[in-house]
């Protein structure tokens, strides 16, 4: 237990849990709606889907590659899942299943784009972004979704109670969701050899593609799994909102990647971790909500994702350099 604590207490998610608490403790002196249990469970509701997107990029990020076309892949999933299940009784799993179908195929496409034509991944992504969000916006004539089936608009609450103050608590669709999302990535990279071939993959593809590891197939795997991601957010933030809005997605990209960096997932590939990406999305949402709490314009949401992106890359950037010195000098002090 103590060989554990120690471990941990120099690790990267250690300093991720001290700067939550320090956050905290600052933001509960400074407003007193912050430690309030509703600010807190509609803190988790509201990045819900952000959190879910994060779960899906950090394993594109341990592979070394990264996409940013996943809102627009989230927003054409939406759009198709809920005009299928306004014209036929699907139900939730109907929903879940058309959403990451399209969800996945998108990836798919990302990964077949990225690999079998040698494309940098940035600027792959980028462009079939502008694609997939130009063609949703075509052919939807940028129309809105108002008129959702009954049970959709009702979403799921599980164990719901009904506090002091009127607020109804429960374990909402959104909460579901995300833990699975999380649950589904622990596995994945944890307790399967895919997932360990695509740490491998970020750490050293050269050597990963000598071994003999199908590269091809990791990519459609990896870019797969994020655009299966995407479509599970998908669903779960136009829940919360109760209407499709083809360009309510497509802007956040930042966002997610700002929460995932932070999180330790490092843009050379070969690093990151569930917990910390919890804690970095976590850390992130609080300086977020601490914000508009305390009073600071809307305006300066965008400068502070701006600001934490660079200081996470930093910090990565930091680390990488120690660890090639220790390396070169063969762990002498």
């Amino acid at each position: 237990m103590l060989k554990a604590f120690a471990r941990f207490r120099h690790s990267y998610e250690f300093w991720l849990l001290a700067g939550i608490l320090v956050v905290a403790v600052v933001l509960s002196v400074m407003t007193d709606t912050f430690l309030t249990l509703e600010n807190l469970f509609d803190l988790l509701t509201e990045n819900a889907y952000v959190g879910i997107l994060c779960a899906g990029l950090m394993v594109v990020l341990i592979s070394g590659g990264i996409d940013i076309s996943f809102t627009a892949t989230a927003s054409v999933a939406q759009y198709i899942a809920l005009t299928v299940a306004n014209a036929f009784p699907i139900g939730w799993l109907g929903v879940f299943l058309v959403a990451c179908a399209v969800g996945t195929t998108l990836g798919t496409i990302n990964a077949v784009v990225i690999y079998r034509f040698r494309m940098v991944a940035i600027i792959a992504t980028i462009a079939l972004l502008n694609v997939y969000f130009g063609l949703l916006i075509v052919f939807s004539g940028g129309s809105w979704i108002y008129k959702l089936p009954d049970w959709y608009m009702n979403g799921v609450n599980w164990f719901a109670v009904t506090g002091a103050n009127g607020y109804t608590y429960s374990l909402n669709l959104q909460i579901i969701v995300l833990i699975f999302a999380f649950g589904c990535t622990w596995l994945l990279l944890r307790r399967t050899s895919i997932g360990r071939q695509i740490y491998a993959v970020g750490g050293n593809p050269d050597a990963a593609q000598r071994i003999g590891f199908n590269m091809f197939a990791l990519s459609i795997v990896i870019y797969g799994y994020l655009g299966l991601m995407a479509g599970l957010a998908s669903i779960v933030q136009a829940q919360l909102a109760q209407t499709v809005m083809p360009n309510a997605l497509v802007g956040r990209e930042l966002d997610v990647l700002a929460a995932v960096v932070l999180g330790g997932s490092s843009l050379n590939g070969g690093s990151g971790s569930v917990l910390g990406t919890i804690l970095g999305l976590t850390l992130f949402a609080l300086m977020r909500n601490g914000l508009v709490l305390v009073g600071v314009s809307s305006y300066w949401l965008q400068a502070v994702t701006g600001i934490v992106l660079i200081a996470a890359m930093s910090i990565t950037a930091i680390q990488v350099r120690r660890a090639q010195l220790v390396r070169r000098t063969g762990g002498a002090k």
